[in-house]
């Protein structure tokens, strides 16, 4: 319901038209804030989902949840960045409920060398990368996720999951490793030495 002394954030103009009418409950202004953000949001959504049909309900019940708390939007950020938080907080909310019934799977002591994400997409790409993450352990996707995708602490990833300091750097940890693997293993599968054996 739109409440006559909320103002607006300042941002621009048309999405200042767009906030104005979603906190008064206006279907257009609703379906092009949809329009708007949609493909960006699903896809933060799919990168914290274990398939499709996750993803879609985590996308729809973070817009829902936008629509709800539009009005409590301050401008302190971006809008984006904003529905982005909400996005994510909702994937943290449904993983916490379903966390008891992941189990870790065990790492060996191999030794392996942590990699550091930008130089990988040079050598894989975004996108095969991204897919490789959603193939984790969730535990070790949800670290993986906000520490590198959201740019949070450790700190920060022990208070959202109800983990140990401890806890969130171990898993970070097993998740490059695990990584690391998978891009060796993609990266032997596509060298023309492993393609001429087959």
């Amino acid at each position: 319901m739109f409440k006559g002394f909320w103002k607006p954030p300042l941002l621009n103009e048309n999405e200042d038209k767009l906030i104005i009418g979603c906190v008064k409950g206006d279907r257009f202004a609703q379906n092009k804030l949809y329009e708007k953000y949609s493909s960006k949001m699903f896809a933060v959504c799919f990168r914290y989902s274990r398939n499709r049909e996750d993803a879609e309900d985590t996308f729809h019940e973070g817009f829902m949840k936008v629509f709800e708390n539009i009005q409590h939007f301050k401008s302190e950020g971006s809008f984006e960045g904003w529905i982005r938080r909400i996005m994510v907080n909702t994937a943290i909310n449904k993983y916490k409920k379903t966390s008891n019934l992941y189990s870790l799977i065990n790492i060996d002591d191999t030794h392996i060398d942590s990699f550091d994400t930008d130089d990988i997409y040079s050598q894989i790409g975004v996108k095969e990368l991204i897919n490789m993450v959603r193939d984790l352990p969730p535990r070790y996707q949800m670290v993986f996720n906000l520490y590198v995708f959201e740019g949070l602490k450790h700190k920060e990833i022990a208070e959202q999951l109800d983990i140990s300091e401890g806890t969130s750097k171990s898993n970070l940890s097993d998740a490059r490793s695990i990584l690391q693997r998978a891009v060796n293993n993609s990266l032997k599968i596509a060298t023309p030495t492993a393609m001429g054996a087959l």
